[in-house]
Parts: structure tokens; sequence; C-alpha cells
């Protein structure tokens, strides 16, 4: 690490620049390694899989178990890097920790038998059984906003698979891509299995084209998701992508609009909205549209903004100024498209890269806040005027990572769940995840699934051992 004067123009020209989101300081600079360091990082993560697909199931579980141990006590210094790196509230930090080792724990409890030879009923001459393998060493592209979740939610199935797991951060968050690398470590997997990779997009590319890599996967823009499978196409690699989302939050007529609206005050504006799997565009049935308005802008009115390391704040600062900068751009072309004002739309002056919660009124297709992901604190709001035009409106989107349907009648929503074009829905509550669950997407949210026993088997050779009876 070096702590080099920050200069704007060169940001991720010759390496990584962890500079705190609250006040413009500089925290670290992270140069790119030297093509001999990526050969050395390649050639011990390849000796460390190999190590470790060897190790038996049951010694691979008491190294998670430690990993979980690890990471609970190490919580105020993970916490305090990704706060200080990308502005996530410190309790959110604290919680984004727990999350992490709690989805640890339930891969050690669950993934052995999920991992385990399943057996295929053929004939009663025949035995077969399905046996998931390993194939090698697994490349993540991992986004800033869940500097841990999102990378704990990648390599925790792909390492307990038997896979070895190389990390391409984003360059702002290196300081917790290291910090991550070294709890693994400590845990006691072998060393290199977790690897870092800091490096430019031209590398990462070789990379994924070296024999010693037999899969990607990358949470992240459709732009970087087409770039990263096209490569591992050419390559004839598989590629996993989870390119985000601007989720529907349909509110119907006879939705408990109390509870709708303190749900989607938190999925809206946790992780200052920074979040893919979260709801952006909010479809509300007319006759109710006015009422969840009205509490759902005097309820965004009173969150606090602010010093993410102080307990009471509820909104950061965005992760980097030219993210708030694209943001109030997305604001400002909606408006002129005829788009509402009803709460916010500036930039906070002063230090630090926030921007006001904001909330725009009257959204329709066509408008940059209705067909674009807006990747911060700004809701918008759009009436349908039945069932049939909520439904059609939240399909009509280009993403298609998941929804969120407010109702009373939980077994018509059922039935409506199954029209939207969405890789989850989430009836009477807000998109989240969980490790029992699948998360991925459709359309361009992109493909393939993680955590849930899809995740776990994502990455492996789903092996067919035929055994025939011979007399």
């Amino acid at each position: 690490m070096t702590n080099n004067a920050y200069n704007p123009a060169i940001v991720y020209v010759d390496g990584g620049v962890s500079r705190n989101p609250a006040n413009d300081e500089l925290i670290a600079t992270y140069p790119y390694q030297t093509s001999d360091d990526v050969e050395r990082m390649l050639d011990a993560n390849s000796a460390a899989f190999r190590m470790w697909r060897a190790t038996p199931m049951s010694e691979r579980v008491i190294v998670y178990r430690r990993l979980a141990t690890v990471l609970r006590d190490r919580t105020e210094r993970l916490a305090s890097v990704i706060t200080a790196e990308m502005g996530k509230p410190i309790v959110a930090a604290r919680a984004e920790v727990e999350k992490c080792a709690a989805t640890i724990d339930w891969i050690a409890a669950n993934g052995p038998a999920i991992l385990a030879d399943e057996p295929v009923p053929v004939d009663a001459n025949d035995q077969v059984h399905v046996s998931y393998l390993p194939i090698g060493s697994i490349l993540a592209v991992m986004p800033w906003n869940f500097p841990l979740w999102q990378v704990v939610r990648a390599s925790g199935p792909i390492m307990l698979s038997g896979n070895g797991f190389i990390l391409k951060h984003a360059p702002n968050v290196m300081g917790a891509a290291y910090a991550l690398e070294e709890a693994y470590e400590a845990a006691g997997f072998p060393k290199g299995l977790f690897a870092n990779l800091n490096s430019d997009n031209a590398t990462v590319a070789h990379v994924i084209e070296d024999s010693r890599v037999a899969a990607v996967t990358l949470t992240g823009s459709m732009r970087a998701g087409a770039a990263v499978a096209s490569t591992a196409a050419r390559a004839l690699k598989k590629s996993l992508l989870e390119l985000g989302g601007s989720d529907a939050f349909i509110v119907l007529a006879d939705a408990n609009i109390e509870l709708a609206v303190e749900a989607a005050i938190h999925a809206r504006f946790q992780n200052s909205g920074q979040v893919c799997l979260a709801a952006k565009r909010f479809i509300l049935e007319r006759p109710i549209a006015d009422q969840f308005t009205r509490k759902f802008v005097e309820a965004a009115r009173t969150l606090k903004i602010g010093d993410p390391t102080d307990t009471s704040t509820q909104i950061g600062p965005m992760a980097r100024k030219d993210l708030r900068d694209e943001l109030h751009d997305q604001v400002e072309r909606s408006l002129a498209e005829g788009a509402t004002l009803l709460l916010g739309g500036k930039k906070v002056p002063g230090a630090g890269n926030f921007y006001e919660p904001t909330v725009l009124g009257d959204v329709a297709p066509g408008m940059t806040a209705f067909d674009e992901e807006t990747f911060g604190p700004v809701a918008a709001i759009a009436i349908a005027d039945d069932l049939e035009h909520a439904i059609e409106l939240a399909n009509t989107s280009d993403y298609g990572l998941g929804g969120n349907l407010w109702t009373s009648d939980t077994e018509r929503a059922q039935r409506i769940a199954r029209r939207l074009d969405t890789g989850g829905v989430f009836i009477n509550g807000f998109s989240a995840s969980n490790p029992r669950i699948p998360v991925g997407g459709v359309k361009k949210s992109g493909y393939g699934r993680e955590l849930s026993h899809f995740g776990l088997r994502e990455f492996t050779n789903a092996q067919a051992v035929w055994i025939r009876t011979v007399d």
C-alpha cells in the first residue's frame, strides 16, 4: 500500500484509490500488480486449488466454521474499513459483516449435503449417481456497494465445492479486498486459495483467457457484464452475471399502506440507495396513489443524512463523486422529460458525496428514472390505472432482477408473481437476499444463480457415474 498524493486525473489509471467519500480524504492507493505478480498469484492459486480439491469435505467445513468466527471477531475492523472506503453507515456495515458470517455458517451446515453424491434411480441392475466436482479457479469481478457481502456470497459456495477463488474487486474498495484475504488465511484456507487480482481491464481479460482459470462470475453493470461474458465465451468458459436492476414495487389498492410505506423507505434508501436488488420504481394503483405518495415523501423527508460513523445516520455519502454526478444528471433529465420533483433533487453542499433523498412523481416509461437504473437515493413513482396496467408497467424494463408486490390477497399475489419477468418476487416485503434462497436475474439483469443449492452447484461439474452390473 502506498499513500501518495491524490490526483483525480489518474484515479484508476495506475491502480486502485481508496478515498473517504464522506470527507474527500485520501485513505490509500493500491498500485496495480505487475505481470510477474499476476503470474505468481495464478500459480499459487492453482497450486492451492489442487490441494483444496483433495481436502475432504469434513475438513473444509471446519475451516468454514473458523471463518465465521474470524469474521465476527473482526467485525469492528471490517466494518470500519467499508464505512471509510464507500461510506456505508456504520450500523449497516456491522450488519454486513454479520450477514457474511451467518451465510458462512449456513453453507457449512448445509453445503455438504447439497454437494454430496446424488443417487439417480434407473433400474434394478444399474447404479447411477451424480457427483458435484470442482472445476478449478473461478475469477470473481465484484462491485463496491457491498464490499464484503458480495464477495462472501460468491466465494462461499465456490470454495466449499472445492474451487479456487480469485477476486477482482472494485478499485475504490481494495482495503476491503485485502482485509478479506487476510481473514480467509487466518481461518486456515490454503495460502493463495483466496487471491486478489489488482489490475486494469486488459489484464482481467488475459486472466479470464488463462488456462488456470475455469470460469468467471461478475456483479456489475451491463457494459462490464457484456465485456466479461464475451471474453469468457471466446475462451469457451462459463460465466455468471448479476447486472443490476430497476425493481418495481407494486402497491395495489387493498394493501396495508402503513406497512407498505415503511418497507418502501427501507427498500429504496438502504445503503444510500446503492443496491442492485432493490425497489427503484414505485408503481401505485390509482385509488391509493395519493395516500402512499404523501406518506412516503413525509417518511423520506425525516431520513438523517450525515457522517456514516455516527450510529444515528441513515443516509451516508455516495461512494464516488462521479456516481453522484451521474445520479444528479438522471434526476435532471427526468424532470426535463416531465417528472415532478416531490422531494430533494440536489447535491448536498460541502465536503463529501452526499445527495438528498429524492422522490420523483409522474414518472412513466420513456423517462430516464423509469428506463434506467438509478443507483442512489432516488425513488420514481408511477401511477397504474389497474392491476393489468401495474403488471405492464413493472415488465416494461430492460431489467429483471427482483420485484415487490403489496396486497392483502396473497393467493392472488402468487398468481401475479408468475406474470412478473423477474428472478425473484417479494410479496408484502422488500427485495432481500438469504443464503437459503437463490438470487439472480433475467433479461439484462444477467443469468445464473447464487446462494441456495443452485449457487452451491453453479460452478461444479455434475459428473454422471453409471455402474452397470456385470454377471
